[in-house]
């Protein structure tokens, strides 16, 4: 299957992106933010529709801006408003998907956008992945500055805030990564089963794990090994590549729910 060129940008794209979806879930399930990070999928969608009437080639452009002003204005909002976090997310989001379907359905060419729905792993092209490498990089980098006070913050936000984490800083920068890697990633994977790649890997390493260490690191192996085997299969029988691997995710983390019992005695 590697002979041809699509299935090994598919591979260099999985082995990119499921590390970050990995990492990025487990803070999503810690900080209960699974409604939050499918409000992100919703804005992106948007974003696309936005770029789209600016022009051709802007598609882009206009997908990572209103991803980014769409996260920090929710986590601005949810702060400063009494309401629950989950209402103003849930007005946030559903004004978002109806905007975009709105705008991507004007004049009937709504047609062309429903490639996002479901994503094309296998239309990644080399500049695809000079963009997600990048963005790898860049969450990498992010996340070693950041991961101690995201960790405080999550436990306790009154410890944070005493030893001078600013944790609304903290909780935008946050926002943004998971806005820019869903921007890059919307495409490949769709925005149907998106956000469950940002819940499965995290929500299946609670099940079998008792530390910090243990629980990031099988959160990156089940992204990574859900990523790997889904492609595998999608080739194989000729389905959706990004569904396939969510499949595949949703098995693992029913096998350690099974056996949650017995690693966590």
């Amino acid at each position: 299957m590697f002979e041809f060129e699509f299935m090994r940008n598919a591979l260099a794209a999985v082995i990119l992106i499921t590390p970050m979806f990995g990492i990025l879930s487990t803070m999503v399930v810690s900080n209960r933010m699974a409604f939050f990070s499918d409000s992100l999928g919703h804005g992106a969608f948007t974003g696309i529709a936005i770029g789209a009437l600016v022009g051709v080639g802007f598609e882009i452009f206009g997908l990572l801006a209103f991803s980014i002003v769409f996260a920090l204005l929710i986590t601005h909002i949810k702060n400063k408003t009494h309401a629950g976090a989950d209402t103003v997310i849930g007005v946030f989001s559903s004004t978002a998907i109806a905007c975009g379907l709105m705008l991507m359905s004007f004049g009937g060419n709504f047609n062309k956008f429903s490639g996002f729905l479901i994503g094309d792993l296998l239309s990644v092209s080399q500049n695809d992945l000079i963009a997600l490498a990048l963005t790898f990089v860049v969450v990498s980098v992010a996340w070693i500055f950041l991961f101690n006070r995201l960790l405080i913050s999550s436990v306790n936000q009154t410890l944070a805030r005493s030893r001078r984490i600013n944790t609304r800083i903290v909780e935008s920068i946050f926002a943004v990564l998971l806005a820019l890697v869903v921007a890059l990633s919307i495409d490949k994977v769709g925005i149907l089963i998106l956000n469950a790649l940002l819940v499965l890997p995290a929500a299946a390493a609670r099940n079998v794990t008792n530390s910090v260490k243990s629980y990031h690191l099988f959160s990156v192996a089940t992204a990574l090994i859900s990523g790997l085997v889904g492609l595998f299969v999608a080739y194989e029988i000729n389905s959706a590549a990004g569904a396939t691997i969510v499949v595949c995710a949703s098995v693992i983390y029913f096998v350690t729910l099974v056996l949650k019992p017995h690693f966590l005695k």
